[in-house]
């Protein structure tokens, strides 16, 4: 924290004391912290009086419930879990909050600095490193803004929410293309079996109504690698889709496997979009440490969702063709660093293997494939919307 305390006022310099010591108490805002015995760990916030996010810091899974309609405040109950009493600053929308024990479980107060209401509640569990559970609640403002705040314009922000709509985005990615072959087996190329299975998919998904997809290329053409992200973000996808066929020195070495962002990767996805206006159609914050706050948030919700996903995938490919014995692997590949696309690559078999290879050149077998994968999209969805649906009271 003393190093990033010198950053800040280092680069605040040439705007004068009060904006760094502002930036500095928003680095600050919400770190609320408990004793080891409390399953409440922390609060933390980002957002602004516009929209907002409240991410409450958990040891165990829990179900929430919001208590009454009071305009000043809101107050939900964390079933199950125990809360020492705790109280901070908040940002945004939120002045102040609390945390206490009630008979229900732990019990979160937020003071509200305007009117708001809870655009949406969910849970994420521990994945790819993170080890706490999170309860997010986003909040939006209601009502006529301040009159200071109406004067000067709305605020510039990232956009904390999605807006509601009727079917799912996936982005689905056939790995190489044009004059980029990928591997080669003993009669197939990578971007051949890729894109057939693309096709695939694409028909299964869309055929159930549900979904509009997207596709990174429909023909044999090359698109780069930062193109193929960028159509993801500014089809505001749901899921990205990469698929490829693995390749390997010993003929032996078979099965499917799948990657997700590695910490490395995050790292260089931090830089890379930091020095970006990595939010959509211009509306981020020209606060840097605004900013960074919000794409850690958002880029620590995609990596954890693209985990989930993973698992997911995995266990619905499993009936259709061998796994490697690794299954789930991380790695920096370039198509899994949007911040805001929870995204995968899945190598579907090895070409240099013969057993893979004639499963993914013989158009049935690579169906039922992609009918794995299509079920794996349909189950990350109904998991999400059980998250999602903390709203009803449970």
């Amino acid at each position: 924290m003393v190093g990033q305390l010198k950053a800040v006022l280092g680069g605040a310099r040439a705007r004068g004391a009060l904006t760094a010591v502002a930036v500095f108490g928003l680095m600050l805002a919400g770190q609320g912290l408990a004793s080891p015995n409390s399953d409440v760990v922390k609060v933390r916030f980002g957002g602004d009086q516009r929209a907002t996010r409240v991410v409450v810091e958990l040891n165990r899974s829990t179900a929430g419930r919001v208590l009454g309609a009071d305009p000043q405040a809101l107050v939900v109950t964390l079933k199950g879990v125990g809360a020492d009493a705790m109280s901070g600053r908040g940002q945004g929308l939120v002045r102040d909050w609390a945390t206490d024990q009630s008979a229900g479980g732990a019990r979160v107060r937020l003071n509200l600095s305007r009117p708001a209401s809870v655009r949406r509640r969910f849970l994420l569990p521990p994945a790819d490193g993170v080890k706490v559970y999170r309860y997010v609640i986003d909040l939006e403002a209601t009502g006529a803004p301040p009159v200071a705040e109406a004067r000067r314009g709305p605020p510039e922000m990232v956009q904390a929410t999605r807006p509601r709509r009727s079917k799912r985005v996936i982005v689905i990615d056939a790995g190489h293309g044009g004059t980029d072959p990928g591997a080669t087996g003993a009669a197939n190329r990578e971007k051949t079996l890729t894109l057939a299975a693309a096709r695939a998919l694409k028909e299964k998904l869309e055929r159930s109504g549900r979904y509009k997809v997207v596709m990174t290329r429909n023909s044999d053409a090359y698109v780069g690698l930062e193109t193929r992200v960028a159509i993801a973000r500014r089809a505001d996808a749901d899921l990205f889709i990469s698929l490829h066929a693995d390749a390997g020195a010993d003929p032996s070495l078979r099965g499917a496997s799948v990657y997700t962002l590695s910490e490395r990767g995050a790292q260089r996805a931090a830089r890379k979009f930091a020095g970006d206006n990595w939010v959509r159609d211009g509306e981020g914050s020209r606060d840097p440490a605004v900013t960074g706050i919000l794409l850690d948030l958002s880029q620590r919700a995609t990596t954890n969702r693209s985990a989930v996903f993973a698992r997911l995938l995995l266990d619905h490919v499993d009936d259709h063709t061998s796994l490697l014995r690794r299954s789930h692997r991380d790695a920096g590949f370039a198509v899994l660093l949007a911040p805001d696309v929870p995204a995968v690559l899945l190598e579907m078999g090895f070409l240099t293997n013969p057993a893979d290879e004639r499963l993914l050149a013989d158009p049935r077998r690579r169906a039922r494939l992609m009918d794995g994968v299509a079920e794996a999209v349909d189950a990350y969805f109904a998991e999400g919307s059980r998250y999602a649906s903390l709203t009803g009271g449970l």
